[in-house]
């Protein structure tokens, strides 16, 4: 996995992002087994503290389960990975209308020029 980070949210909630991020998209598929905390936190570059909150927020949102001796895994509950999905989305579309309300943008326009790029993808 590529870990990516910027200054401007902490680092365990860009761990949180980009994980669910690689469940919902399926590069970790349901079912798989995950790296060891220390194993992901030297990969990511970070302290294993900070990889083990991000997992334990994982296990709080059903994404992640832990079983005692075998590990932690990525939960094989579609439900639950739909849901994480549509969540993502939801936030990407809530950034993007912001961004585009920022730059002078009504509703109407941002769906039109919307209409237009799908078209032309097309």
């Amino acid at each position: 996995m590529q870990w990516q980070f910027s200054n401007d949210a902490p680092i365990y909630t860009q761990l949180i992002g980009q994980l669910k991020v690689g469940i919902v998209s399926g590069d970790i598929p349901p079912g798989q087994r995950l790296p060891s905390v220390r194993d992901l936190a030297t990969e990511a570059g970070v302290n294993p503290n900070t990889m083990q909150r991000a997992l334990a927020e994982l296990e709080r949102d059903g994404l992640v389960y832990s079983q005692r001796t075998a590990g932690r895994f990525v939960t094989e509950d579609e439900a639950a990975i739909r849901g994480a999905r549509r969540s993502l989305a939801e936030q990407h579309i809530r950034n993007f209308l912001r961004a585009m309300e920022g730059l002078g943008y009504r509703k109407e326009e941002i769906m039109s020029l919307l209409g237009q790029e799908t078209e032309e993808k097309q």
